[in-house]
Parts: structure tokens; sequence; C-alpha cells
């Protein structure tokens, strides 16, 4: 279905808060048409331009981007300074788009382990859009599910020595203030490229009630349509949240 027929379809009283995305098919994208991975992932940043502003021209609240796990520094060497380098050129070069477009940027993960460079980027767009109050863009890097519940733990635990926290007062609720993601809602949608049928490992206790929509379409190739078919398709799912 065309954007325009899709738009038709949307309920924008429904729309999820929280969309997180698992941005995968750059490398095998690239591969398919004679390029090379880094070529890919160029593409990849581009599409993040896109989505980034529809979702926030459309209302959605928090969109949260797997841009980098922790497992990815296991990839070849050149590879990996592509990415942090076009990761420090996209946050330069994108942030008077964000300001105009009121995205206040934010980033989750072992972010002291990234390149200076990158890192001062970074800090840098966040503290300059800190007080925008349109969509949050919610970059996970250096990321892992397991490590955020790990490095909650470890504070959790500190705050308890510390006579901080009582153990009686742990629950649930508590907990999630530990992780990254503290003050941001649960991801109601979760959507993923390439076609894979896994999580890999991310948002891991975030995502435990979210919707997940799978598209076999690379990342380089994910449009407008096609985020709107993952959100009209969520529309039409009956949330229970355990309840009959």
């Amino acid at each position: 279905m065309t954007t325009e027929e899709l738009m038709k379809q949307l309920d924008k009283t429904r729309l999820p808060a929280h969309i997180a995305i698992i941005m995968d098919g750059n490398g095998r994208w690239a591969d398919e048409k004679g390029l090379s991975r880094i070529e890919g992932h160029l593409a990849g940043v581009n599409c993040v331009r896109k989505i980034v502003r529809f979702c926030g021209g459309l209302g959605i609240r928090v969109l949260t981007l797997y841009t980098f796990s922790t497992e990815n520094w296991t990839r070849p060497e050149l590879e990996v300074k592509a990415l942090m380098g076009l990761l420090k050129k996209y946050l330069r070069e994108e942030i008077e788009e964000l300001n105009r477009n009121h995205v206040r940027l934010k980033a989750i993960g072992r972010l002291e382990e990234l390149p200076l460079p990158v890192r001062k980027e970074l800090e840098n767009c966040m503290r300059i859009t800190s007080k925008n109050d349109g969509l949050i863009l919610n970059l996970a890097l250096n990321y892992g599910g397991r490590a955020d519940i790990v490095d909650g733990v470890r504070k959790l635990v500190s705050d308890v020595e510390d006579g901080k926290l009582k153990l009686r007062d742990i629950n649930e609720k508590v907990f999630s203030q530990y992780l990254y993601t503290s003050g941001l809602p649960d991801p109601e949608l979760l959507i993923r490229t390439s076609g894979e049928m896994r999580v890999s490992n991310f948002l891991l206790w975030q995502i435990s009630y979210a919707e997940i929509w799978v598209t076999p379409v690379y990342w380089p190739d994910f449009g407008r349509a096609h985020l709107l078919q993952a959100i009209v398709d969520y529309q039409k799912r009956e949330r229970k949240f355990g309840r009959v």
C-alpha cells in the first residue's frame, strides 16, 4: 500500500508512544548491490534521517534506534572505525535539523567506552538539544540488553549497601529506574528489518509487552510506508497484557 493509503488508515489518537527499531540489513543490502559494507552503512544513515523526520511529524514521543551493540566491536576493525566515523558525522551534521524539528537527543549504553571524539560529539549534541520538547531520539550505543540489566543491578546493590534503598522496597517499577531507559516509557512497538526473527540482546527488560513487527526489507530500503504499515498493524492488535 502507498503512504497516502496507509495514512488514511492511521488512527492518530492511538499512536505507540515509544517505537524501538533494530536496524538490520545494511551489509546484505550492500552485498546484493555489489557495494562495500561501508556504503551500506552510509545508506542506513540516510534512512535514519528520513525516519526520524517522519516520526517527529507523526507525533511519536520516543524513537529508540539500535545503533551499535556491545557485540559489534567484534566486527572488522576498519568497519568499526567507519561506523564510529559515520556516527560522529551524523551528530555533527544533523544538529541543526534536530533543533529545527524540536528533536531531543538521548543515548543509552556503556557510553564511556565509546571513542573520545565520538563521545564528545554525542555529549555536545545532547546538551544542545536538551531543551527540545518534540520527539526524543534515543540512540542505543555500545548497548546490550544483558549489560543494561547487569549495570542496573550494580547500581541497585550499591544503593542498598549505602542505605539509600531497602530490600523490601525493590519491585519492577523501582528496578526500571536503574536501567539506561529510566524516565522513558517502555517500547510499545518493536520493529526489526531484514527478516531475522530474534531480538538480538535489545531492550530485553523493556520489550516484555511490546508488539513485534518484522519485515524482510533491509534497513536502507525501509521507508515511511513500511513504518506506517507497522503502526497500522500495531493498532489492529488487541493488547491484553496477560488478561483474558
